[in-house]
């Protein structure tokens, strides 16, 4: 009965945050700065409707990117809380943002002879350098034959400082436009992005968030410490290189196509786990659909604020106006419940 109970639960729970989801999607192609016009709405038919074409061609891929990031960055944050026991632990935290970030910068500044060839050279290579970051944190985090938490996040947080000092230098000695360029793109930009492309993100980013939703019981475990998860029958060291590898993907896929974008892995997981608990069978795929849906409304609310603004803010900035005040009260109710109890 408690099995059907918890099943019935994770649906319930689970159903309701996808219509959310899927609501919030439906709001970021109606919604915009130029308006939409619902008498010339219908036939959707981007050749031959200018508003079809407005919505399909891109308010849709932006917003389903949005979704994406979102998913993907909520349930680093899970995965990285669990691994290193720190709810403070974010996705941006291991170096593997350090890796991704220079490798676009990289790409931005140096590969490309324009702005259209650096632009597409710039996806790839912020992934590439993530996988290289991946492998360079995980190598030197392993202390006699197994992966130190403690060691891990100092080596990700060296490697994220040297990566930032590189990036200044470089920021330092191109032009202008490629520093304002650098500068949009390290602060989390949505642009617009080919259906396939979005094909290739989406099946990335479900597998690297299947393998961590198998590996969500041995999270659980992992909250009583090493020790009593070895106990509790789980290869710690290979769960742990699982999670890692598995979350890291997801990061260098997010920050490829986003770039930075802060303080979805840190406030959505916080978020959830008030709501719903500590049980990450739950925890980790209702965060990545919280995740989802407030990367969306942020994306909506960076494009609304074009109007007053007359230029849109990067999609980072509005997360980190929310999420930066919003984590400040979470931490203050946290410390005033300890208090109180």
């Amino acid at each position: 009965m408690a099995k059907a109970l918890t099943l019935r639960r994770f649906v319930l729970v689970n159903g309701l945050l996808l219509f959310i989801v899927l609501f919030c999607i439906a709001s970021g192609c109606l919604l915009g700065p130029g308006g939409t016009d619902w008498s010339s709405l219908w036939p959707l038919d981007p050749e031959s409707n200018p508003q079809a074409a407005t919505i399909l061609l891109a308010r849709l891929p932006r917003t389903l990117l949005a979704a994406l990031v979102g998913a993907a960055l909520a349930a680093t944050g899970v995965a990285f809380q669990a691994l290193l026991r720190n709810p403070l632990a974010d996705p941006f935290i291991m170096g593997v943002s350090g890796g991704a970030a220079l490798g676009g910068t990289l790409a931005l500044s140096v590969l490309g002879g324009g702005a259209a060839a650096s632009l597409a050279l710039e996806g790839p290579a912020a992934f590439l350098g993530a996988v290289a970051a991946t492998f360079l944190v995980y190598r030197v985090g392993r202390v006699g034959g197994r992966v130190d938490t403690t060691t891990i996040l100092l080596v990700g947080v060296v490697f994220n400082a040297f990566a930032s000092a590189v990036i200044m230098f470089i920021k330092s000695v191109v032009s202008a436009t490629k520093t304002q360029e650098i500068l949009v793109w390290l602060m989390g930009s949505l642009t617009y992005q080919e259906y396939t492309t979005l094909m290739v993100v989406a099946v990335g980013m479900a597998a690297g968030i299947a393998v961590l939703f198998c590996m969500a019981g041995r999270m659980n475990a992992l909250a009583l410490g090493e020790q009593g998860a070895s106990h509790l029958g789980v290869d710690v060291e290979k769960t742990k290189a699982i999670i890692f590898f598995a979350a890291s993907l997801l990061v260098g896929l997010a920050v490829s196509v986003s770039g930075l974008v802060g303080f979805v892995g840190l406030i959505v997981p916080h978020l959830t786990r008030l709501l719903l608990g500590p049980d990450h069978r739950l925890l980790l795929p209702a965060s990545a659909l919280c995740g989802s849906a407030f990367l969306v409304l942020c994306d909506l609310a960076a494009r609304l604020l074009f109007v007053p603004l007359s230029t849109e803010p990067p999609v980072g900035v509005v997360t980190a106006f929310l999420g930066g005040p919003f984590f400040l009260f979470l931490l203050r109710r946290r410390h005033r419940n300890a208090f109180i109890s």
